[in-house]
C-alpha cells in the first residue's frame, strides 16, 4: 500500500500530507529538508494497523513556503490545525530529527491529543549537531545557498560525498542525507524557508533548543527513542541521555544505521512501532495536564 497524497488549504495556505490505511492515528513528522515522502519504507507494514497522516511541513515537501513563523511551536500549531480539519482528535506522534523537536512541542501543546510519543533521531535532546547544519546559520548563508544549491554544484557536491563515503571519512548514508536535503532547496522560496527553521533551532554553536528542562513530565506519555548506532547528524548520545531522563521510556538502537533507522530497517522499525503501541495503553491527558506540575 502507498501514501496517497492529498492537499488541503490551512490558514490560506496549501499544505500536501500523504495518508493511508484504517485504525487508530499515526502522526508521522519528517526531519529538516526532507518531506512526507520519508515513510514510504514503513507504509506497508503499517497501513493495515493504522491511519497513517504524514504532512509536508510548510516550507518541505509540496506544502506552501510563506514568509512566517518557522520556530517549533509554530509548526506544531500548524499540525494540530491540520489533524483537526482531517477530524482527528487524538494520535500517538513519531518524529524523526526536527520532527521530533516538533513531536515533543506538540506533545507539551496539546497534551490532550497526544496518546504516544516516538522520537527517532530527535532534535531538541542536546547541543551536538552536524557542522553542515550550524553552517547555515552563518551571517552570509542567504547569499551562498542559492550557489550551493545550483545544479552544478549539486553534481559537484555528489561526486564529493562519495569520495567521502570511500574513504571513510564519514558513516555511510548521512552524508547522502544531507547531499539529498541540500538538493531539494530548488528555489527561494524552499531555500528561505530551510533558513528560518534551522534558525529557529540552531545557531553556530550546535543546536539552542532544548526539551531537557521538561522530560521528566513525559512520565505519564508512553515514549519510545529509535536511534541509529551510527548517527552523525545527531550523536546517539542524545537518546541514551533522554532514555535516561524520560522515566518508563524505551530505548530502541539500531546497529549499524546512521540518522535514518527507519530507512535502514524499515522492517523492524515498524514491527517496533506496532509492538509498543499495542503493549502500552494510550495516555489521556487534558489540556491543562501540566499545570499541577509547574506550580510551586
Amino acid at each position: 500500500m502507498e501514501l496517497e497524497c492529498r492537499e488541503m488549504a490551512v490558514h490560506g495556505h496549501t499544505v500536501t500530507y500523504r495518508t493511508a490505511g484504517e485504525g487508530p492515528v499515526l502522526l508521522l513528522l519528517h526531519g529538516v529538508t526532507n518531506s512526507s515522502e520519508t515513510w514510504e519504507p514503513i507504509v506497508h507494514a503499517l497501513a493495515g494497523r493504522f491511519t497513517i497522516v504524514a504532512p509536508d511541513l510548510l516550507g518541505h515537501g509540496h506544502s506552501a513556503t510563506p514568509r512566517g513563523d518557522y520556530s517549533l511551536g509554530a509548526h506544531a500549531s500548524g499540525v494540530r490545525d491540520l489533524l483537526s480539519a482531517l477530524g482527528h482528535d487524538r494520535v500517538t506522534v513519531v518524529g524523526h530529527s526536527l520532527g521530533g523537536g516538533v513531536a515533543m512541542q506538540f506533545a507539551y501543546q496539546f497534551p490532550e491529543r497526544c496518546e504516544r510519543l516516538v522520537l527517532v533521531s530527535s532534535g531538541g535532546l542536546g547541543r551536538e549537531v552536524h557542522l553542515l547544519l550550524r553552517a547555515a546559520t552563518i551571517p552570509g548563508a542567504d547569499w551562498v545557498l542559492p550557489v550551493l544549491t545550483s545544479r552544478g554544484v549539486r553534481t559537484i557536491g555528489s561526486g564529493i560525498a562519495a569520495a567521502l563515503r570511500q574513504g571513510h571519512l564519514a558513516p555511510k548514508g548521512d552524508v547522502g542525507v544531507l547531499a539529498k536535503g541540500f538538493a531539494s532547496l530548488d528555489s527561494a522560496g524552499s531555500r528561505s524557508a530551510f533558513l528560518h527553521t534551522v534558525r529557529a533551532v540552531i545557531d553556530t554553536g550546535g543546536q539552542r533548543v532544548s526539551a531537557n528542562d521538561r522530560l521528566h513530565l513525559a512520565a505519564v506519555l508512553p515514549t519510545l527513542i529509535v536511534w541509529g548506532e551510527r548517527d552523525s547528524i545527531i550523536p546517539i548520545a542524545h537518546g541514551h541521555a533522554a532514555h535516561e531522563a524520560m522515566p518508563g521510556s524505551r530505548l530502541e538502537v539500531f546497529e549499524g544505521a546512521g540518522h535514518m533507522p527507519h530507512h535502514h530497517d524499515p522492517e523492524r522499525f515498524a514491527a517496533v512501532l506496532t509492538e509498543f503501541c499495542a503493549n502500552t495503553p494510550p495516555a489521556t491527558l487534558t489540556a491543562d495536564h501540566w499545570r499541577p506540575l509547574l506550580s510551586p
